[in-house]
């Protein structure tokens, strides 16, 4: 679910950014995208301080993976999210709420699957230690990102 929040506030913070600025919206959406993405990068490789042979063997499987996971959240939450209003909820008969739930449970299944075979996949390549790291270098990757939106924000 934490996730989920930070794929949200990541465009949240993107459109936010680029609306004030000239230009091709999705062109500005882009460009910001593969900056955080660049900084995710740099950010991972430092705090896991993954050797080259590591870093070569690491990216690809945590690059699907997170291909995977927008995949899932794309196609499988869509019906969730396009819900999410409150007062949308109070219009739903309880066999479509009922429905909707299913599909949430199941979404969530798929991405906690596929975060086991991510795991899976990495004690191949690397140290428990360093995939134990790597969750608290999302988070904290996180947490960065999310408090430079809001100083941005204060800014304005």
């Amino acid at each position: 679910m934490k996730n989920l929040n930070f794929f949200i506030v990541t465009i949240l913070l993107i459109s936010v950014s680029t609306f004030g600025q000239r230009g091709p919206i999705r062109e500005r959406f882009q460009e910001k995208k593969e900056q955080i993405k660049a900084l995710k990068v740099a950010f991972i490789t430092t705090e896991l301080n993954l050797t080259p042979e590591e870093a070569a063997k690491f990216w690809p499987i945590f690059n699907a993976f997170e291909d995977k996971q927008k995949e899932i959240k794309k196609q499988k939450l869509r019906a969730y999210l396009d819900q999410s209003d409150a007062n949308s909820f109070d219009k739903l008969s309880e066999k479509d709420a009922a429905t909707l739930l299913t599909q949430m449970e199941s979404a969530e299944d798929d991405l906690f699957q596929s975060k086991k075979k991510f795991i899976s996949n990495l004690k191949g390549i690397l140290p428990s230690v360093k995939i134990l790291k790597l969750k608290k270098a999302e988070e904290q990757f996180n947490k960065k990102l999310l408090q430079q939106y809001r100083d941005k924000k204060d800014r304005r």
